[in-house]
């Protein structure tokens, strides 16, 4: 049931629609294929990626047996059902968008190249599916529109009306299981800040497009914030190339870059517009005074080229690319900045307690625990209990006679891991940000269940949307609603109980 081998089985397919034609089991075809999509597909063992590959496979498969969009609207229901239960659908289906894999290495051909060319195929077939769509059209299009209409099959579901299947639109079937199309496009912009804040150049060509086609879709108000995004990058490029004009010229503050031993050419800054960015995370680390001095001056010139614009710099965001010389080896990295400054401090002292190391960095000491295990894990340093027994003490490996832990990842001794092993992005996640804006509902929430002792989802939903009107309204999801709830559930503030919220006792 794989996503890449839905073109070698276009035969089959035409064959079964081809079947269907002169048997008319239509209604035994949707039994057999739910049933078995709920046996092999629907269960906890199956990745979020793989059912959403094989959502999309049925998609295509079915909009060829049957352009209506009758089977599908029955098929899809469960599948689109259980994955709304699953934390992770909207991630991987925004990097279904913008990698081309959703994050499955397993799956061949450019599955999620296929997803953005739905956005820019078939002119006709992209125009807005709003329920309003024949109410634009001039009095000749509605009578060609009239004189081709045809009854819905006798599978369809009464309720719903046929004008509803009339296109068979892929993105717009996978935005149906968020709910809101507001939430992918905050997805997306948050997984965008992340990949253009740990960019090490300013490509984002393929970046550009990926946001060219989604305005097809989205329309360009929606993806307004994310446009600044990426003119952000072009607009540092062009900055940062002015400001390395400067480097034979002295600054007001100029700082003598020969005793620092990093030249300015090494630097290069994205300059972002902050209240267009998703939140960014904030940690302080203290930086070596030639780094400090390095940033100070590029700042300066920033300053001196775009008055009175000033640079508020970001330490912890970034990529760092680093060379690490030993006595039998050299070693090339690019790394967090957390993690260069830590590794930084073992040029001139070899040994290091944890106490001293975290004074030092500026970071609390569980931090640079979990930080510094980047170091130890490649062999860098090794780490031992101090003799006071409530401490660490971490030194540099010089030289290496079990060289095992250092064999590169890819052969030649360079390391491309950014920290992504700690979990730990540079933005705020959208689950973090709605958090955030929706702690003012918290005190509410909980009035009205001390006052009428336990309430349902939808009815909690509903009296938010009723009495929360001032200034911050209440415009949320009933998805993010129910996510709130849960955060407050884990907090021990309420209960669930039945499908209904309390008080926690």
């Amino acid at each position: 049931m794989s996503s890449n081998r839905v073109k070698p089985s276009s035969p089959a397919i035409e064959d079964l629609k081809q079947c269907l034609e002169y048997t008319g089991q239509h209604s035994k075809l949707v039994e057999s294929f739910i049933s078995a999509l709920r046996y092999r597909l629907l269960t906890a063992g199956a990745s979020t990626n793989d059912i959403l590959h094989q959502y999309v496979s049925t998609i295509k498969a079915l909009r060829t047996i049957d352009s209506a969009g009758v089977f599908l609207e029955a098929v899809g229901e469960p599948i689109r059902e259980y994955l709304r239960g699953r934390k992770d659908t909207i991630k991987c289906i925004v990097t279904m968008l913008t990698d081309g894999t959703g994050g499955n290495s397993n799956v061949s051909g450019n599955t999620g190249d296929s997803l953005l060319e739905e956005l820019n195929r078939d002119e006709e077939g992209q125009e807005n599916v709003g329920l309003d769509d024949d109410f634009h059209a001039d009095d000749k299009q509605a009578w060609i529109n009239a004189s081709r209409w045809e009854p819905d099959p006798v599978e369809a579901d009464p309720l719903k009306g046929g004008r509803t299947r009339r296109k068979v639109d892929i993105l717009g079937m996978l935005v149906s299981i968020i709910g809101s199309k507001d939430q992918l496009v905050n997805e997306y912009r948050v997984m965008l800040a992340e990949k253009l804040l740990n960019k090490s150049d300013y490509d984002i060509d393929s970046e550009i497009r990926t946001l060219e086609l989604l305005k097809i879709h989205f329309g360009e108000s929606s993806m307004q914030k994310c446009e600044i995004m990426l003119n952000d990058l072009i607009d540092s490029k062009r900055t940062n190339s002015n400001i390395k004009a400067t480097i034979n010229l002295p600054s007001q503050t100029a700082v003598d870059l020969k005793e620092s031993m990093i030249s300015m050419n090494n630097l290069d800054a994205t300059i972002i517009s902050s209240n267009f960015w998703p939140p960014i995370q904030d940690e302080h680390i203290n930086l070596p005074a030639s780094v400090d001095h390095l940033l100070t001056d590029y700042a300066q010139r920033f300053n001196e080229i775009k008055t009175p614009r000033k640079l508020q710099w970001k330490k912890n965001l970034g990529t760092v690319k680093l060379e690490l010389q030993f006595e039998d080896r050299e070693l090339q990295f690019t790394v967090a900045p957390v993690h260069a400054v830590i590794i930084m401090q073992f040029q001139h002292k070899k040994s290091w307690s944890a106490k001293d190391l975290a004074a030092a960095i500026g970071l609390p000491g569980d931090v640079l625990s979990r930080r510094i295990n980047f170091w130890v894990n490649k062999g860098i340093l090794t780490e031992s209990r101090a003799a006071d027994s409530t401490d660490h003490v971490y030194v540099l490996v010089e030289s290496m006679i079990d060289t095992s832990k250092n064999v590169s990842n890819n052969g030649n001794n360079e390391d491309l891991m950014v920290g992504e092993d700690e979990g730990e992005g540079s933005v705020a996640s959208v689950e973090d940000q709605i958090r955030k804006e929706m702690t003012v509902y918290e005190k509410f929430i909980l009035g009205m269940l001390t006052n009428f002792g336990s309430m349902a989802l939808d009815r909690i939903h509903n009296t938010l949307k009723m009495f929360c009107v001032a200034d911050p309204s209440y415009d949320k999801s009933i998805q993010q609603l129910q996510s709130f709830l849960s955060g407050l559930v884990s907090e021990e503030k309420l209960e669930l109980r039945d499908g209904m919220y309390l008080l926690k006792k």
